[in-house]
């Protein structure tokens, strides 16, 4: 894998409680240094984004919707995804509702993601699982429900869960969409073996910190 390949697969993440604007102008330069994907940040820090990156055509700005818990109203959803796109956003992660998927009620569970992806005016939706708080079925019944919802990633987490992507988890999220929607994988990808290995299992983005991300580029 090139460093080229590698930067095109990473979606710098600085979506902590404790990410300061430091941390963001060190991964925007990052960003425009490697050629990567995609800056994250939490809604407030969008703006800044925008601006550090300037007129960058490489690296698109990203951020949150519904994070890190899901539980926001689908209109509250709606709203942030429409509010960030205004700000320059032009790639969304938003976190499913945990407690519709376990109840089944994939009526309320379906319409919240597409309200989303309606929202989103055709830039990328990636679903946030949230894989530590799922049985495999569940995880399984959700990435069914993206598919059909209009995702184009399912996603195995935040980040801020106890724990992150697993192999496991990677694999079985990649059988259950195939080709219909992309697996990214965020959390506990800290070494080129894991994220190897995830890549091997169906993960084509990674969700990395930015000191992970600069230790990975050099390694490459």
């Amino acid at each position: 894998m090139t460093k080229t390949e590698l930067a095109r697969m990473i979606d710098l993440s600085c979506v902590q409680a404790s990410s300061t604007l430091d941390e963001m102008r060190e991964a925007v330069d990052l960003a425009k240094g490697y050629g990567i994907y995609a800056v994250y940040a939490l809604p407030a820090h969008v703006p800044y984004i925008v601006e550090l990156l300037g007129d960058n055509q490489v690296t698109r700005v990203a951020a949150t919707v519904g994070f890190p818990d899901g539980a926001a109203t689908t209109e509250g959803k709606v709203n942030e995804t429409r509010e960030q796109l205004v700000m320059g956003c032009r790639e969304f992660d938003m976190v499913n509702n945990i407690a519709w998927l376990k109840a089944g009620r994939d009526d309320l569970y379906l319409a919240d993601i597409r309200a989303v992806v309606d929202a989103a005016c055709g830039h990328p939706v990636k679903v946030i699982l949230e894989c530590h708080y799922l049985e495999p079925h569940e995880i399984v019944r959700a990435c069914e429900l993206c598919v059909q919802a209009g995702a184009n990633f399912v996603k195995t987490g935040t980040g801020w869960a106890p724990t992150g992507a697993t192999f496991e988890n990677v694999k079985l999220m990649k059988q259950t969409v195939g080709d219909r929607c992309g697996v990214k994988a965020a959390g506990g990808v800290r070494d080129m073996q894991t994220l190897l290995e995830m890549n091997r299992q169906g993960a084509t983005r990674f969700g990395i910190g930015v000191r992970t991300a600069r230790q990975l580029l050099m390694e490459t």
